[in-house]
């Protein structure tokens, strides 16, 4: 991502719908998790999903590939790492969660980033995924943000599996604002990152809201979310 687009994330996340609810669904996640051991945050960015896994108790740590994200971090309080999710610069089972949210479509070599995470991790751990979801929504945006794909549900978890993880938990977020997010798409000419008006925040917001109580989660969305983790 973009050094431009990782400052207009920082600026935004605290108030944007797509983030709030986001950092709602790694609380609901990890919750009934006891915090032991270290929990990292791939792909921080500006570290807003760090800062839950701190809330919830963890001891906690952002990594961030790009400097700007992680001086952005920084700035917040959170311990950085900068370095890349190829190549963890932490020790074999020396973490007992990992959330990589929205980070795997990003990189070219995604099956060396979940061996290095399944290494990291101790046995036992949980590792939590989210990605973008169905190459018919390809537009320009995914190019503005630098990702490599957006994963069919067998590719995500076929990786996933291939990679040593036990899978626990897989479901699709965004289904109700799928057809608007099919339509708008369509029309995309860059970045859907921006800051909407209050109004459209607080609708927005509100349909992902509902979808948490409504039987959706096995129908298509825009993302898809997996809580695995690495066997004992």
């Amino acid at each position: 991502m973009h050094s431009d687009e990782i400052r207009l994330l920082g600026d935004l996340e605290d108030r944007h719908w797509w983030y709030a609810e986001r950092r709602h669904l790694i609380r609901r996640a990890i919750r009934g998790l006891r915090p032991d051991g270290v929990a990292l945050d791939v792909g921080a960015a500006a570290g807003g999903n760090t800062r839950v896994l701190r809330a919830a108790g963890w001891r906690c740590a952002a990594l961030e590939y790009s400097r700007v994200g992680a001086a952005l971090a920084a700035e917040r309080g959170l311990s950085v790492i900068q370095g890349d999710a190829t190549a963890l610069p932490v020790a074999d089972a020396s973490l007992g969660l990992v959330v990589a949210y929205d980070v795997l479509e990003h990189i070219v070599d995604d099956a060396a980033a979940v061996r290095e995470i399944h290494r990291a991790l101790r046995p036992g751990g949980t590792f939590l995924v989210a990605v973008p979801v169905d190459m018919r929504l390809w537009s320009a945006h995914d190019e503005a943000v630098d990702h490599v794909r957006r994963y069919e549900r067998a590719e995500l978890l076929d990786l996933l599996t291939a990679g040593g993880f036990v899978l626990d938990d897989v479901r699709s977020w965004n289904v109700l604002l799928r057809p608007v997010a099919a339509w708008r798409r369509r029309r995309s000419t860059g970045s859907d990152l921006d800051e909407p008006g209050p109004l459209a925040n607080a609708v927005l917001r509100a349909v992902v809201v509902v979808e948490r109580v409504l039987p959706v989660a096995d129908r298509p969305g825009i993302s898809l979310l997996v809580r695995a983790h690495k066997p004992r």
